[in-house]
């Protein structure tokens, strides 16, 4: 199973770095991660809605470009569904069973996503309305993903 992250923007904060490499480590029992980087619009706290847009747009084209035809998207968006850690437990198994062996989680930038990623996507799924630095998203995404699997194995790390 291949499991791939695309992002916008770059990971400065050491300590962030060491929990998504840790949790990686611990995935690759289970599946090959691949996060993919994609470089963030430079954007001015003032920007006017169509300045937003197209800041969106431009990072949406960049992050629609690493995605291929077969892979099932998941977008992170504040109004997708939210799921419990069991719930995507049983989502991620399904998928598998069912020939997805390619899942692609996307993380937006600072404004979000676009609407072309949104329509893209096969999903899209909350971790809640708390507005969460999209640097500790990744975070917070990959110890979804490595609970989903432990969950699915009937290890006791969930409890």
């Amino acid at each position: 199973m291949n499991i791939k992250l695309i992002v916008v923007g770059k990971l400065k904060e050491k300590y962030l770095k060491q929990g998504i490499s840790e949790y990686a480590k611990r995935l690759s029992k289970f599946c090959k991660l691949n996060i993919i980087e994609v470089a963030d619009e430079k954007a001015p706290e003032k920007l006017s809605a169509a300045q937003m847009e197209q800041v969106k747009q431009t990072e949406g084209i960049r992050i629609l470009d690493k995605i291929k035809d077969r892979e099932y998207v998941f977008a992170l968006a504040i109004l997708g569904q939210e799921r419990s850690s069991e719930e995507f437990a049983k989502e991620i198994s399904e998928l598998t069973t069912y020939g997805h062996s390619d899942l692609t989680f996307v993380i937006g930038g600072s404004l979000g996503l676009s609407s072309a990623v949104l329509k893209r996507a096969n999903t899209q799924i909350s971790f809640g309305r708390f507005t969460l630095p999209h640097q500790l998203m990744r975070l917070v995404l990959v110890e979804q993903i490595y609970r989903s699997f432990m969950i699915n194995s009937g290890s006791p790390y969930h409890k």
